[in-house]
């Protein structure tokens, strides 16, 4: 879910990217539909477009987001030194240049000269400084910090052993310089992730934590305010560097639980610009509506996470046997129309390491019995029930988990159904692993293979939902990292990607792709391989039926 890049930079991983790029490349090799095109009409200033979010945000500082919900709006907010543009390549953001030295390990950008905040100070090399430090500072508490480990002094300023980061300099007033321990691969397409923004120090600290709930970046869009439950509000920034916005106000109104079949009875109603293609009566929708619809691939995967620290899923026996007992395929056929590509594996088509050749695990029943009584259970006896977690009861949700729970059954394995419809409950209960076997998807912040390996399932990364640990794979995960030949990142992807496998601490179900319909008036969408909350709403305009 997301989208924007930039020049200098993106010389140095065309070859890294090549893989992912041409996926995209021949996924938009078709004319785009009316909603993505620029037209010939002169774009219009003002409106006001609603667009549904599927729960409340857990918060707005992007150095703590956590969930979609979050990116989609906070996205509109901040900018960050670099962006990605439509086909995932980076772009200059408020760096306007950057360059690297020979050895990969020292970047020095270049900021926009005139840039300000919201609230009229202008952007400094120092809160550049400042944003970047926060991330990597434990108080934080980012899921992003993984990403910056490598600046030089950074583990010793996590430890408590510095008070600044060594890497993390301020030439002068527009010039920062970043010196790494070693080469990075992904380095400059992780400063565009969405937590990378800059934000302004004595508002941040004037605030603390209600910075989430009351954000000044330096976006397009400005915070004005957010009811829970029902709606968040941003107004156009008159003043962005980039050009003020054609829209007056962007809107997001909140249906929580991702009720996605209400969102497109409201969006048919003429109240919201946009909506997810409903699950219901899909392929009629898609068949014969009058709005436009844009279909992406996204680089992204659906999967149930089993938690390795609780009984009976620390056994990997019995963590193997839920995914042999349940037939993926026909689920992703029969509850979602086949409308979402059934992953073998962890990384998605497109993506660099994507192995073609994985075979996964097949529906395979009598291999689930086998590897139970393996475990000491033959017939499901003595196992105890597997309580099941989602924070969507949409109805193909409800009629998976159904599946799920009768495909289990039949190898003996007893499960219970509950459901967490709030976001950020949902997703504490996760983070302090309290739930057994949870529903979850997991949407690229960087288009790297290690965006999804080295975050979900190195044993130290805080993205790690599983208590997975596995001292080979940390190994593979983190010579791949600072690989600078691009076969040698895709061999030691593809071995950790494996052993991942192997291992079983998650039932991977699906790869998403973006789907979404839009009114006829709208114009100017952008959309790439990351998906909605990158969508660059500024160059977004109303072109009102006449």
């Amino acid at each position: 879910m997301e989208a924007s890049r930039c020049l200098i930079g993106a010389a140095s991983r065309r070859g890294g990217a090549s893989l992912l790029l041409s996926f995209l490349v021949l996924a938009a090799a078709a004319p785009l539909p009316a909603v993505a095109q620029e037209g010939k009409a002169r774009p219009v200033k003002g409106g006001v477009y609603r667009r549904p979010l599927g729960h409340d945000p857990k918060s707005l500082d992007p150095a703590r987001i956590s969930d979609i919900y979050s990116l989609s709006v906070s996205q509109q907010i901040f900018d960050g030194l670099v962006q990605y543009d439509q086909t995932l390549t980076v772009a200059p953001a408020l760096a306007e240049f950057w360059r690297a030295s020979r050895d990969g390990r020292t970047w020095t950008f270049t900021l926009r000269r005139g840039v300000k905040f919201h609230h009229g100070r202008e952007v400094t090399a120092e809160d550049v400084v400042y944003s970047l430090t926060r991330i990597l500072d434990p108080r934080t508490r980012s899921g992003a910090a993984d990403l910056f480990v490598n600046v030089k002094g950074a583990r010793d300023f996590r430890e408590g052993k510095a008070k600044a980061v060594a890497g993390l300099a301020a030439l002068d007033r527009y010039t920062v310089q970043v010196t790494l321990d070693e080469a990075f691969a992904p380095f400059v397409a992780s400063l565009a992730v969405g937590h990378a923004k800059i934000v302004p120090k004595e508002v941040v600290e004037r605030l603390g934590e209600a910075f989430g709930t009351q954000p000044a970046g330096t976006g397009p869009f400005r915070f004005e305010r957010w009811e829970r439950g029902k709606e968040i509000v941003l107004a156009a920034n008159a003043d962005y560097f980039g050009g003020a916005p054609y829209l007056s106000r962007l809107v997001y109104r909140v249906f929580a639980g991702e009720r996605w079949e209400s969102t497109y009875d409201e969006f048919r109603r003429g109240n919201l610009e946009d909506a997810p293609v409903p699950t219901r009566d899909y392929r009629r929708v898609v068949a014969s509506t009058g709005y436009p619809y844009v279909k992406r691939p996204m680089i992204s995967v659906r999967f149930y996470g089993l938690n390795t620290r609780v009984k009976p899923l620390d056994d990997r026996r019995v963590r193997q046997a839920l995914i042999y007992a349940i037939n993926r395929g026909a689920i992703v056929e029969e509850a979602f129309n086949g409308r979402y590509v059934p992953a073998r594996g962890i990384l998605p088509p497109g993506t660099q390491g994507f192995n073609p050749q994985l075979a996964g695990y097949p529906w395979d029943p009598a291999r689930a019995r086998q590897l139970l009584a393996e475990a000491g259970y033959p017939g499901g006896r003595g196992l105890p029930p597997i309580a099941i977690w989602s924070s969507v009861k949409l109805e193909a949700l409800v009629h998976e988990l159904d599946q799920i729970k009768k495909a289990l059954a039949a190898v003996g394995v007893e499960t219970r159904l509950n459901y967490e419809t709030n976001w950020p409950t949902y997703s504490r209960l996760i983070a302090e692993g309290k739930l057994p076997f949870f529903l979850y998807g997991w949407y690229a912040d960087v288009p790297d293979p290690d965006n999804f390996l080295y975050k979900l399932f190195h044993s130290k990364s805080p993205r790690n939902l599983f208590g997975y640990a596995n001292p080979t794979v940390d190994s593979l995960l983190a010579a791949a990292r600072s690989a600078p030949d691009i076969q040698r990142r895709v061999e030691l992807y593809r071995r950790a990607e494996q052993l991942v496998l192997e291992d079983a601490p998650l039932i991977p179900m699906m790869h998403h792709t973006y789907e979404r319909l839009f009114q006829p008036y709208v114009r100017s969408v952008e959309v790439n391989g990351l998906g909605d909350p990158y969508i660059p709403f500024r160059k977004v305009w109303l072109e009102r039926a006449r």
